[in-house]
C-alpha cells in the first residue's frame, strides 16, 4: 500500500516547513530551503519494496542539505538511488558534483554529508535501500557517489528501467515477491556500479571491491552446479584460487562457506515461498546444487536450527 505526503491544502505560511518535516520523516534528517516561501508545492507517495523504500518526488525547486550534525543525530544507513523523470537535478558528495538528466540515476550516502539542488519543478523516484544491501556486492560507496549513470549503457538502462518500474509497482506487489524483486534491482544496480568502475581509474581497493562483486555474481548465477569448484571459478575470472579466498576473507568467508551460504539461503527462500508448496524438499535442494540430502538436512539444521521440513512448515499458511 502506498502512503502520500502533501503540501497541497496546507496555508501558504505553513507549507516550506511542512515539506521540511515531510522529507524528514519520509527519508533523512534533513534541511530544505527553497525562495518559493507560500507559493512551494511538493508531493511525496512512498511504498515499501522488502526491506527497500520506492518514493516518487514532485516537488518545486529547492536546495537539500544532509549535515554533519543532522548525522550525528541520526542512526539512519541507507543508499539513495535517485532516477530522473522530469527537470534536472544536481548531487554533491564526496568531492563530486553531479547532474541527473531524466532517464538517468546517481546516488548518495546517509552517512556522509550530501547536497542536492534543483533550480526548477523536477520529478524523480527515489530507492532507498539498507547500505548492507549495497556493500555486501560492491563494498564501500565512496566511489560511486554523486555519478550519473544514463541510457548510453544498455546495462544502466537496464537498471534504471527495472528500479524505476519496480518502483512504480511497489504498492501492488506481494510481500512474497517484493523481497526478492528488491534484491534482483540492487542486483542490477550493482551491475551497472560493477562496469563503471572497471573502466574508470580507481584506488585499488574499489578494484577489489568490484572485483569481488564479479566473484559473488560468477557464484550465485553457478550455485545449481553441483560441480561448481574453486578451480573452474577462478580460472573464469582469470585470477588464481589463492586469491578468490583471499577477496573472500575480507568478509570472513572461504570459497565453499560462500557457496554452502549462498545455497542455503536460496533453498530457506524457497521453502518459504508459497508458490513453491508443491516442491518436494528435495527437488528444491537438488535445484541449488545439494546432491546429498542428508547433507543437505544436517547443514540447514547447523544454520538455521529447524529441519527444512519443519522450517517450511512454520512459514507456510496451513
Amino acid at each position: 500500500m502506498s502512503v502520500q505526503f502533501t503540501t497541497d491544502g496546507s496555508p501558504g505560511y505553513r507549507r516550506l516547513s511542512l515539506w521540511q518535516d515531510i522529507v524528514c520523516d519520509v527519508f533523512v534528517g534533513l534541511d530544505c530551503k527553497s525562495d518559493l516561501g507560500s507559493a512551494f508545492h511538493g508531493t511525496v507517495t512512498q511504498a515499501s519494496l522488502g526491506r527497500a523504500v520506492c518514493s516518487d518526488v514532485c516537488s518545486d525547486r529547492q536546495h537539500v542539505y544532509r549535515t554533519p550534525s543532522r548525522i550525528a543525530r541520526s542512526d539512519q544507513d541507507y543508499v539513495l538511488v535517485a532516477l530522473g523523470n522530469r527537470g534536472i537535478g544536481g548531487v554533491v558528495q564526496d568531492g563530486r558534483e553531479t547532474v541527473i538528466h531524466p532517464g538517468e540515476f546517481a546516488l548518495y550516502d546517509t552517512t556522509r554529508p550530501y547536497e542536492l539542488k534543483f533550480d526548477d519543478a523536477f520529478t524523480q523516484t527515489i530507492f532507498k535501500v539498507p547500505r548492507d544491501m549495497l556493500q555486501r556486492r560492491l563494498g564501500g560507496t565512496e566511489a560511486m557517489t554523486a555519478i550519473t549513470f544514463g541510457p548510453d549503457s544498455p546495462l544502466q538502462r537496464l537498471a534504471y528501467d527495472f528500479v524505476y518500474r519496480v518502483c512504480q509497482s511497489a504498492d501492488q506487489i506481494e510481500a512474497s515477491h517484493a523481497v526478492a524483486l528488491s534484491e534482483q534491482a540492487v542486483d542490477l544496480i550493482a551491475m551497472a556500479l560493477s562496469e563503471r568502475l572497471g573502466k574508470t581509474s580507481l584506488p585499488s581497493s574499489t578494484h577489489r571491491s568490484a572485483l569481488l562483486y564479479r566473484l559473488k555474481a560468477h557464484i550465485r548465477a553457478r550455485l545449481s552446479n553441483p560441480e561448481l569448484s574453486l578451480s573452474d571459478t577462478a580460472a573464469a575470472l582469470g585470477i588464481s584460487p589463492r586469491y578468490v579466498n583471499d577477496l573472500l576473507a575480507d568478509e570472513h568467508m572461504s570459497f565453499q562457506r560462500y557457496v554452502l551460504a549462498e545455497r542455503l539461503a536460496q533453498c530457506k527462500r524457497d521453502l518459504a515461498s508459497p508458490v513453491l508448496a508443491h516442491r518436494h524438499v528435495g527437488e528444491i535442494a537438488f535445484a541449488w546444487g545439494f546432491n546429498d540430502l542428508s547433507h543437505f538436512g544436517r547443514v540447514f539444521r547447523e544454520h538455521f536450527g529447524l529441519s527444512p521440513r519443519d522450517f517450511r512448515q512454520s512459514q507456510l499458511p496451513h
